[in-house]
């Protein structure tokens, strides 16, 4: 197994960082050693060994494309411009709207890593950067083709700051990630009542669907600066890509605040 990873072709045909080797060659042992103990276990029953290392095999790969898709995304950061345009457009602002740092999310509410960025790294930058007037903070949508509650979801939130303001907006984001996956209509009009908005106001503006566009605009903005996922963030126009920890934020920002 280690040896059909590890070929020259495969070598060649990807550009492998020392971090990238390292854990490719972690969890190739790790498969290895499954395939030995699973091998042991399947011996006299009626499972079929080659089908169990395909499909051991078959884990691998997408392992391997997982992080062959993570070392690229981090390399095209890296070498990305920064983008001395406005990035916010029109959207809701979190924090005070002079700070001097202004962190762009393109995120969307049917993404896993979307909400494990507002669950483990937006706390930790509210309470040390945002409320503090040092950053302020901008989520637009890019609603991707494969969720389909994306764009409802986006339109409520809209619909919800029509009424309550910027304020109304991330109440009503954070009511979503906070009951991730729970994105159908009825859910949408009950997390907009909880954050105050009015039901007949809501449910006709929702009806109308006059906020699509502000969606799909934002979706397009995104692709013209480079944007090819979610979560994609841009620091004072800094590319940052991924679900990432607090640290790199921090670095970013504290370089940022100290020009």
């Amino acid at each position: 197994m280690l040896e059909k990873i590890l070929t020259p072709t495969f070598m060649a045909n990807h550009k492998i960082s020392k971090g990238l080797m390292t854990s490719i060659l972690f969890a190739s042992i790790i498969i290895s050693a499954s395939l030995t103990f699973f091998g042991m276990q399947v011996a006299g029953t009626d499972v079929n060994e080659e089908d169990l290392q395909a499909a051991i095999s078959l884990g691998i790969d997408k392992y391997i494309e997982d992080k062959q898709n993570e070392y690229e995304d981090s390399q095209a950061a890296a070498t990305a411009p920064v983008l001395d345009v406005d990035l916010t457009d029109d959207d809701a602002v979190l924090g005070d709207k002079d700070a001097p740092v202004t962190i762009v999310e393109f995120s969307e509410y049917q993404c896993p890593y979307c909400e494990r960025f507002w669950a483990e790294t937006l706390p930790e930058l509210k309470e040390k950067y945002v409320n503090t007037g040092k950053v302020k903070f901008v989520f637009r949508d890019f609603p991707l083709n494969s969720h389909a509650r994306a764009i409802p979801s986006s339109v409520a939130t809209e619909c919800v700051r029509e009424e309550l303001g910027d304020d109304g907006y991330y109440a009503m984001h954070d009511k979503i990630f906070e009951n991730f996956g729970k994105l159908t209509d009825d859910d949408l009009l009950s997390f907009a009542l909880a954050v105050g908005a009015n039901e007949a106001a809501f449910v006709e503006c929702y009806a109308d669907e006059r906020f699509v566009a502000e969606a799909q605009a934002d979706l397009q903005d995104g692709a013209k600066y480079g944007v090819t996922g979610t979560p994609a963030f841009f620091v004072n126009g800094q590319r940052l890509v991924g679900a990432q920890p607090f640290a790199a934020f921090e670095e970013l920002i504290e370089a940022e605040l100290a020009k």
